[in-house]
């Protein structure tokens, strides 16, 4: 008897889940045990989050790493992952589930259903189910308060940087980053853009942060993945409060700045709207701080006031909510 495509497909990534003991694939719907779940859904989609060059398997990385994110600003535990990807013949769709599987594994999430079409790009939507931590609490917005500092989990700009540079001539291929000879030419400058790139093509989730932060008597928090500016509105917006971020205090490198100056790109603007950094921002009572083995960084403080301000070399003023508009119209 012959089969589809995409029957061969499916049995071969059901033999593959097989191997670690899933029994979910095969049915038209999965029976999950658990309760009290939180659930989030993202899309990669071929022209607007990545361009056609890219191979398939940084893509699958990168759909995972970005939902994950979304988890561990919930303090949540990541659990099972279900997947609807449509895509032309000719792309490496195989080359996409290997890639998902082995990061689903190191992340100790099981991909338990889904469906696959035909499409005219490559197109990913996973949705992600995640639990309570054990002795832990959902992490929300909406917890903060008048007084609590403002940390972030890692740099922003970064991810925005290395966009800047794909764009600009920069290429993965073959696990390794390609520069520009302007670029290459320089150790210092290359070592910078070689790192903006990767930090763009591969997030880090920050899921024991997330876990950690779940286990406090009071923490807020979001994932930076439309921008510092925005994220923080949309915090403060939930939390009832305002807010101060110190433009000096923002985590940053001597090499990030001089690659900036050098595309002719503001480093304050990558930072603050720049977006799809995928690190936490969060909000915590001043008497708590976080362990230094997450290398935190106090950038600010939630006021009472409502507004939104920011210092920059000593002025304070508006900070404006700027950042990645998913609907926004394209030119």
């Amino acid at each position: 008897m012959s089969s589809s495509r995409e029957d061969r497909l499916l049995g071969w990534l059901r033999k593959q889940l097989h191997k670690d003991g899933s029994d979910h694939i095969g049915d038209d719907a999965a029976m999950l045990p658990r309760a009290e779940t939180a659930i989030t859904v993202d899309h990669q989609i071929e022209g607007v989050h990545f361009p056609a060059s890219l191979d398939t398997r940084v893509v699958a990385r990168r759909l995972l790493a970005v939902n994950l994110s979304d988890l561990a600003a919930m303090g949540a535990l990541p659990r099972y992952a279900f997947l609807a990807v449509s895509s032309p013949p000719e792309r490496d769709i195989k080359g996409f589930l290997q890639a998902l599987l082995k990061a689903c594994k190191a992340a100790e999430v099981e991909l338990a259903g889904g469906d696959l079409a035909r499409g005219p790009v490559l197109s990913a939507t996973l949705t992600l189910v995640g639990g309570k931590a054990p002795r832990g609490d959902w992490v929300r917005r909406s917890s903060g308060r008048p007084g609590d500092r403002l940390w972030l989990g890692g740099p922003v700009g970064q991810s925005a940087l290395g966009r800047h540079l794909l764009e600009g001539g920069a290429a993965f291929q073959k696990s390794r980053v390609h520069l520009p000879l302007d670029l290459a030419s320089d150790p210092g400058l290359a070592r910078a853009a070689r790192r903006a790139v990767r930090s763009h093509l591969f997030p880090s989730p920050q899921i024991e942060l997330g876990l950690w932060l779940s286990r406090r008597v009071r923490a807020a928090a979001i994932d930076i993945s439309d921008g510092l500016s925005l994220d923080l509105h949309r915090l403060c917006r939930e939390s009832g409060v305002g807010g101060v971020l110190q433009a000096g205090e923002l985590p940053t490198t001597p090499q990030f700045r001089e690659l900036c100056d050098k595309l002719n790109l503001d480093p304050l603007d990558l930072m603050l709207s720049g977006g799809e950094d995928y690190c936490l921002l969060f909000a915590l009572p001043a008497s708590v701080r976080p362990p230094e083995s997450y290398r935190c960084t106090k950038v600010g403080e939630l006021t009472g006031n409502g507004s939104i301000r920011i210092v920059e070399g000593g002025q304070e003023k508006p900070l404006e909510a700027r950042g990645w508009d998913h609907l926004r119209a394209t030119e």
